[in-house]
């Protein structure tokens, strides 16, 4: 009986795990941004990191189109089925609901059961391009969960570029190009995110994967952003947490999944071929049936809520906090400078939250966890220290010199009351700390999150590389402000296509990627190009004979193509005007 009760149990607890490696509920692990605990002072605040649930981002968001009449149906036209030119009954007119395929069937609940979809114009004005630009809007900053899912009712085109903003489309940068052809269309070596690493997991990558044929299965295309979470959290992602200590301590890797909006921008139709057949233009267009994209708002881990108000997304702050995206302190909550929510330490990750101003008139403020006891100040008010103040002059008393007295986490054994504020100032305080009661740190210093508040290594030195920083100085968890091309906590790595040399990261003369050398040169330590004897360049782009008075001759043309056999296979065939190889 024992054994079968005790299989059973492993048996549910198998099950349980197997579901949580397949349905990962870790993004739930900051879902309270505040609990009552008990202390010896009673019932007090304890806070923590926190962020709002993920969830379908398509249900707010606002579609536009480049050019606005690019939509088929206004005129009413006819177009020839995918891949059967001869089959040209099917019809769109904008008037008539059963026929119209306006923008919002993009998004619409109904699925594919019948099928709805948007549709373009076909390429009627071939060659001229068909260039079609739809761009997604939130308002809202928000932060990606799940793969971005497009599907084509039409084939998947032939080039298409997926972009994002982060300020609302004022500016754009690529997340990824995709193409029949990468190194045509793009000048791009084709890739997909499995040779990706976590090193080059921010690079902008061209794929072949989802942009060729006809068949069932060349209906949809990926924007994976699962697959680059499993490099830092493992294939099932399992291992969040460690996701979540890199995207705290990486501003770059957590704004690559951060957007405002999207912008689809399709540049070549599905063609099926390597020609276009300009007798059936009516086949070639573009066709969009479902789009996904799943996240959650961008509150800087201070709301667990996020509300649709006036057709806008708006979180609701906790932790003193205010704005759209939870973004500064409240109104006498400023009394240190705002900072978002840190997931670390896990798994309750750090509040950071905004305490009362030192302006703000009134009793001394009770703090969490992070202040423990700041409330007691019995010693704030002594009347034998000092006659009362006047109510219109800041003044200050030195009330305490002993260490117990003073609530300055020990960096400070004096402390002066100031009446008008009603609150107690800590004075000179040592340990590389400052602020009202010594718990901030020094500028060039940050927060050491191993050390409590009242160790004398609370605060850390920066150590900001000289050459690959700004300045010396450090964000409250030691990140430095890197130069161009540097990255790192302390600015001392360099990005990809950039190289560390003696005074910092320089951008890379020539790599094995994007930066070839041409006509057969050599890329030595990605600072030259080691070029044949006929040619020159930064990258051996040149012939070395058109920098002569004479221009190149034959004879050294020759010599030139004796070290590219294909330009001299060219000209014995009789082909003109080739430079290079």
């Amino acid at each position: 009986m024992y054994l079968s009760r005790f299989l059973s149990l492993h048996a549910l607890w198998v099950t349980v795990s197997s579901m949580m490696q397949h349905y990962p509920s870790v993004w739930g692990h900051y879902d309270v941004c505040k609990t009552q605990i008990y202390t010896e002072e009673g019932k007090v605040w304890d806070y923590m990191a926190c962020q709002p649930e993920a969830r379908d981002m398509i249900k707010y968001v606002r579609v536009t189109l480049d050019p606005p009449d690019i939509t088929c149906g206004d005129p009413p036209e006819t177009f020839c089925a995918m891949g059967n030119p001869y089959m040209c009954n099917n019809e769109c007119d904008a008037s008539t609901q059963e026929l119209a395929h306006p923008p919002e069937l993009m998004f619409d609940l109904e699925g594919r059961h019948p099928s709805t979809f948007w549709q373009s114009t076909t390429w009627k004005d071939y060659p001229k391009p068909l260039h079609v630009n739809i761009t997604l809007s939130w308002n809202k900053t928000i932060e990606l969960t799940d793969n971005i899912v497009i599907t084509f009712e039409s084939g998947r085109p032939d080039q298409m570029i997926l972009e994002k903003s982060l300020d609302y489309g004022r500016t754009w940068q690529p997340y990824q190009y995709y193409a029949t052809d990468c190194l045509d269309a793009f000048h791009m070596d084709p890739k997909s995110v499995k040779d990706l690493s976590q090193h080059t997991v921010l690079e902008i990558i061209c794929t072949e994967e989802y942009s060729t044929g006809y068949m069932t299965n060349s209906k949809i295309i990926h924007f994976e952003i699962k697959d680059r979470f499993a490099f830092f959290a493992g294939p099932r992602l399992h291992n969040m947490a460690s996701l979540y200590g890199q995207l705290d301590t990486t501003k770059k890797l957590r704004d690559f999944f951060t957007i405002t909006d999207l912008r689809i921008r399709l540049l070549r139709p599905a063609t099926g071929e390597i020609y276009v057949d300009e007798q059936h233009l009516a086949r070639y267009f573009y066709a969009i049936s479902d789009i996904r994209v799943y996240g959650r708002c961008k509150c800087n881990l201070h709301a667990t809520g996020c509300k649709e108000e006036n057709k806008r997304l708006l979180c609701e702050c906790e932790h003193n906090t205010t704005g759209p995206d939870c973004g500064k302190c409240k109104k006498n909550y400023q009394g240190r400078p705002w900072s978002p929510g840190s997931y670390l330490p896990i798994p309750k990750g750090t509040a950071n939250i905004c305490i009362p101003s030192i302006s703000s008139i009134g009793n001394p403020p009770k703090f969490d966890r992070i202040w423990p006891n700041i409330s007691s100040l019995e010693v704030s008010k002594p009347n034998q220290v000092a006659p009362k103040l006047s109510m219109t002059t800041v003044s200050s008393v030195q009330v305490a010199n002993h260490k117990r007295d003073c609530e300055c986490f020990g960096h400070s054994n004096r402390c002066s009351y100031i009446e008008l504020l009603n609150t107690v100032i800590c004075v000179s305080c040592k340990h590389n700390t400052r602020g009202q009661h010594c718990e901030l740190c020094r500028l060039g210093y940050f927060r050491n999150a191993s050390a409590e508040l009242d160790d004398e290594n609370v605060c850390i030195d920066c150590y900001c590389n000289p050459f690959g920083s700004v300045h010396d100085r450090c964000n409250d968890r030691g990140f430095c402000e890197c130069k161009e091309g540097a990255s790192g906590p302390k600015c001392d790595k360099c990005l990809p296509g950039y190289i560390w040399h003696s005074l910092g990261c320089q951008p890379n003369v020539c790599d094995n990627e994007l930066l070839h050398c041409q006509n057969g040169g050599t890329c030595i330590n990605n600072v030259r190009c080691q070029c044949p004897p006929a040619y020159t360049g930064i990258l051996c782009e040149k012939l070395k004979c058109e920098r002569d008075p004479g221009g190149c001759s034959q004879s050294s043309a020759q010599g030139a193509m004796s070290h590219c056999p294909l330009l001299l296979l060219m000209a014995l065939l009789g082909a003109a005007g080739v430079h290079m190889c």
